[in-house]
């Protein structure tokens, strides 16, 4: 197996656990390179990981010849410039999610790499967590029968706006996030259940400002159908009062339950009630998917998050907030 030699461009607070370390602890993979914009910050990620040479110009870590394949993980107004130049470099490219800040943008960006006759992969590794191949491997057993619908649930209590500077400023910028938190947060529910239940073909949902806190929308609301005639509504809202992460896929023999971000069980309620199902979550939540992905480069196998799929759900996003945004902020 060829060893795949990574350079990350942004290596920023996700690339501390989540995703850095998973560069150089699959089988196959190294990390040789990291970038930011801020050198002193580079250079103090390069030596805590062992990383041999770091930059403060995203260019220059491209086009290094020791970088076999790079890694975005910059805020998503980045992602389709710096995608394009990997690609237009020669280089497959795995960046963050949501894979950019609105659908016409992925377009881009698939276009970029398949021109160039690279792969795109995104950062959506919830479909490579234990959790979520046990729910698969539920829905496909039949332990709830056929699949009928699917209710999400997703609050979160308001910020005062003091705030969101240093927890999550970007985040609800739109020019650099393309949204808010729901782009932020609700892009890995939405992507999972793609991966899950198959595409979303129709899409209706409306978005508002409830609390005033910033310029993007703080509630989402969604009703969607699946290619394969599940329904599904969805609720994000993030001015309540409480914290509530819960996502039902129902069926005619039963119900499957799930919290999003965290390793909590899997509840499965069938006519013999409920049972919980406990998982585990590995230390680097990236590390499976990277690892789908340096099989992929070496011949082995395929990553399931790849560029088309990543743009499926910035399309089903897009709709939800199309109203929203053609009045708020174009």
């Amino acid at each position: 197996m060829a060893k795949i030699r990574w350079g990350i461009v942004g290596c920023g607070d996700v690339c501390e656990v989540k995703s850095g370390p998973g560069l150089y602890k699959a089988d196959g993979s190294a990390l040789t390179a990291v970038m930011r914009r801020n050198g002193a910050l580079a250079a103090d990620f390069a030596r805590r990981h062992e990383v041999a040479r770091w930059y403060d110009d995203g260019d220059r870590l491209i086009n290094d010849a020791e970088v076999d394949a790079v890694y975005v993980a910059t805020p998503p107004d980045t992602h389709m410039a710096y995608t394009c130049k990997a690609a237009e470099a020669g280089k497959p490219v795995y960046v963050e999610k949501p894979m950019a800040r609105t659908y016409e943008e992925c377009q881009t960006m698939i276009r970029a790499c398949e021109e160039a006759g690279v792969p795109l992969w995104v950062g959506y590794y919830r479909r490579r967590l234990p959790k979520f191949l046990k729910v698969q491997e539920l829905i496909e057993e039949g332990a709830i029968g056929e699949v009928r619908s699917v209710l999400i649930r997703f609050y979160q209590p308001a910020k005062p706006a003091d705030e969101f500077p240093d927890q999550r400023g970007w985040r609800v910028d739109p020019e650099v996030a393309g949204a808010g938190l729901f782009l932020d947060l609700g892009s890995h529910m939405l992507d999972i259940l793609d991966y899950l239940l198959g595409p979303i073909s129709r899409v209706q949902g409306y978005a508002g400002n409830q609390a005033g806190l910033y310029d993007a929308e703080d509630i989402v609301c969604g009703s969607f159908t699946f290619e394969s005639g599940v329904q599904g509504t969805g609720t994000w809202m993030f001015s309540g009062f409480e914290n509530l992460d819960w996502t039902e896929i129902e069926g005619t023999k039963g119900r499957i339950g799930y919290v999003c971000f965290d390793a909590s069980p899997i509840a499965l309620t069938t006519s013999a009630g409920t049972e919980e199902i406990p998982v585990t979550q590995p230390d680097h939540v990236h590390q499976p998917l990277i690892q789908t992905i340096v099989d992929e480069l070496n011949g082995r196998g395929q990553c399931p998050s790849t560029g088309v799929s990543g743009a499926r759900t910035s399309w089903v996003m897009d709709q939800m907030l199309a109203e929203y945004r053609q009045k708020n902020y174009g």
